[in-house]
């Protein structure tokens, strides 16, 4: 498998509904719950592409473009952006939905880079030892 298939089939989809445990004074989807549910689908689409354990090291950048009203749905999707040699870099984009009404627009985007371990907490080299042509 090429590292561009690996890529491809590593992307990661989560859905879930904005319920009023997970919002605000604004009744909006609070953010650090936005970037909890970010971090947790970027780390399984690193973890699908190398599966190696790996450990969150920075967000590069996210950024808040709209604000998601409770009773939404949202779609978080994660997808490997770089690869470099003990790291994946991951780009999230999260899609609004309003729960009644057709269409979705992009609300959140944000980096996630990841580095992978070994069993002494040592980095190790991301794509060594896979199975790739």
């Amino acid at each position: 498998m090429t590292v561009e298939e690996r890529i491809k089939t590593s992307e990661t989809r989560v859905c879930t509904t904005v319920f009023p445990f997970l919002t605000n004074h604004h009744d909006t989807l609070f953010g650090g719950k936005a970037m909890a549910i970010m971090d947790e689908v970027s780390f399984m689409a690193a973890t699908r592409f190398c599966r190696k354990r790996l450990v969150t090291v920075s967000t590069d950048r996210i950024d808040f473009e709209k604000a998601i009203p409770n009773g939404s749905i949202i779609e978080a999707i994660a997808r490997v952006y770089s690869v470099g040699n003990t790291s994946v870099k991951v780009k999230v984009e999260v899609f609004l939905e309003k729960m009644y009404e057709d269409g979705r627009e992009l609300a959140i985007q944000g980096m996630f880079t990841f580095v992978a371990l070994d069993d002494n907490k040592q980095p190790i080299p991301v794509v060594q030892g896979l199975d790739l042509e």
